[in-house]
């Protein structure tokens, strides 16, 4: 390694979920981050973890490796309930933080964990041909596996659609608006578990703007985005993770489906937009040690502000959900 060479960002994962295991395996071709560790609920589960995934240490505790100087940063992949408390810790501790979505429950949450992080002084990060954005619509939902088990059933851990579905066409709306609404309006459906299975909302902005978002556990898999702007349209399935094969990928990725309008009438046919393929942990992850080790303080001011919007416009929307009333921001 030549001295003008930056270090990979040593990256250790809090919880052996199955999402872990995805993350470690398609960020391991990165030369800017290094997932050297994973710590779990046990000494056993952890070794087994680190094992089956190629990691070199584990820990039988998530506070062991908080504690351990040679992690620089933490994944947080663990259920919704606990992202706050353990990026908080993770601060305190001096690690900076890639936290899954949703990055909290609220908004209160979400200013709490940016508050340690700046009292820490570490990172935490939560993932014009059309003209002007005028309106948008987008949605994701699948049937949620295993109902009676699925920690998504269970609202002590932050289940429910919205949560774990809904950040998705949430993030994406937040991208294209560039705002938070003045108002949402939401209605859902109910499991036995008094988590939403399925909902749709309406969000209004200072603007004029408005935005719809879907979201449900208990249909077929289904995203789909169209953003409407003054000078066309584009239809995206926004996917997480994208290949050039259209099929026989070895974890099921499929082509980026992404297609724009520029022009304002029928006649005007739709092109195809082709975008890079790879796996979204592992531009996450590239993106995170970028920003960690180039000190981009304006990059993490802008995802801090998106953050604070979409925590506070989730416990806006189930709030709506739950009361059948309109909820101002």
């Amino acid at each position: 390694m030549s001295t003008n060479q930056v270090s990979p960002l040593r990256l250790g994962i809090l919880g052996g979920a199955n999402i872990a295991r995805q993350f470690t395996r398609d960020v391991e071709p990165s030369e800017s981050v290094s997932v050297v560790a994973v710590a779990s609920r046990s000494d056993e589960s952890a070794r087994a973890f680190a094992d089956a995934n190629g990691i070199e240490t584990s820990f039988g505790s998530y506070d062991a490796m908080l504690a351990s100087p040679d992690i620089e940063a933490v994944y947080i992949p663990l259920p919704n309930s606990l992202h706050a408390e353990w990026a908080i810790k993770a601060a305190e501790h001096g690690k900076h933080v890639l936290c899954e979505k949703p990055l909290a429950l609220n908004r209160d949450e979400a200013e709490r964990m940016f508050d340690a992080a700046d009292r820490h002084d570490v990172m935490l990060l939560g993932e014009g041909a059309i003209g002007a954005v005028r309106s948008g619509q987008a949605s994701f939902g699948f049937t949620v596996p295993n109902r009676d088990k699925n920690i998504r059933m269970k609202p002590e851990l932050g289940g429910g659609a919205l949560l774990d579905a809904g950040s998705y066409p949430l993030s994406l709306i937040r991208l294209m608006i560039g705002a938070a609404p003045q108002s949402v309006h939401a209605v859902a459906n109910w499991a036995e578990t008094d988590v939403d299975i399925a909902l749709m909302a309406t969000l209004v902005y200072a603007d004029g703007r408005r935005a719809q978002l879907s979201c449900a556990m208990d249909g077929a898999n289904h995203r789909m985005a169209t953003i409407v702007g003054s000078d066309g349209t584009i239809d995206t399935e926004y996917l997480n993770h994208t290949s050039e094969q259209t099929q026989g990928h070895p974890y099921g990725y499929l082509p980026s489906q992404m297609r724009v309008r520029r022009g304002i009438a029928q006649s005007v046919a739709f092109e195809p937009v082709a975008s890079q393929t790879g796996s979204g942990f592992f531009y996450a992850a590239e993106s995170f040690a970028r920003m960690v080790r180039t000190g981009d303080t304006a990059a993490i001011a802008f995802y801090a502000q998106t953050s604070l919007d979409n925590a506070a416009t989730l416990a806006a929307i189930i709030d709506s959900a739950r009361t059948g009333k309109t909820v101002a921001l």
